[in-house]
């Protein structure tokens, strides 16, 4: 976690303040001293709250239930992110139909838990020759997951390697439902 570090009490050494009460209220711009001093007498601290201003504008409160609530408050807002983790899926390209269908079963499980899948198509030895070949199968992999994913980054031959990178649908629904029930059928035909 990343909390931002406020100087406080003693640490603050600008000549005045814009200073604000515990209760939110203005009091104007007023001397370091006469503020570290009001800050004591209510058993609260001086918290320079905006640095960059001028004057810099310090705070009077209790600093250990500010840092207490910044940390909440972070906590809450890493709750709510979703992180996207990229998976990975290797083929080569004399890959049979039922292997292809294997590993887009693998990948719409993938992007069903909302993970983005990179596909890529390996070219050895003399198969650099037809790299247009990869191209084709990655887009027919597409077709077969396009039900729970659209193409995020379109298939493309780089070197030795063929890539492309699917992203799950954020809006549930787009996903038709009669693509998935067409790959179960191949499957159990062959």
């Amino acid at each position: 976690m990343i909390i931002k570090e406020f100087q406080i009490n003693d640490e603050i050494r600008d000549a005045e303040v814009r200073l604000i009460d515990e209760n939110g209220g203005a009091m104007g711009i007023v001397s370091i001293q006469t503020a570290q001093d009001l800050a004591e007498k209510r058993n609260l601290d001086l918290v320079k709250i905006s640095p960059n201003a001028n004057p810099p504008v310090c705070k009077i409160l209790d600093y250990g239930k500010f840092k207490y609530e910044q940390i909440k408050k972070e906590k809450e807002s890493k709750k709510n992110q979703q992180v996207a983790v990229l998976k990975e899926i290797r083929m080569s390209l004399r890959v049979e139909e039922h292997d292809l269908n294997i590993k887009a079963k693998n990948a719409r499980k993938f992007l069903e838990e909302g993970d983005k899948v990179k596909v890529s198509v390996r070219f050895r030895g003399r198969e650099i020759a037809y790299a247009h070949r990869g191209v084709e199968l990655l887009n027919r992999f597409a077709e077969k997951v396009s039900d729970v994913g659209s193409i995020e980054k379109e298939a493309k031959a780089e070197g030795r390697n063929a890539i492309m990178f699917l992203k799950p649908y954020t809006d549930k629904s787009k996903k038709p439902k009669q693509k998935a029930l067409d790959i179960d059928k191949e499957e159990n035909e062959s």
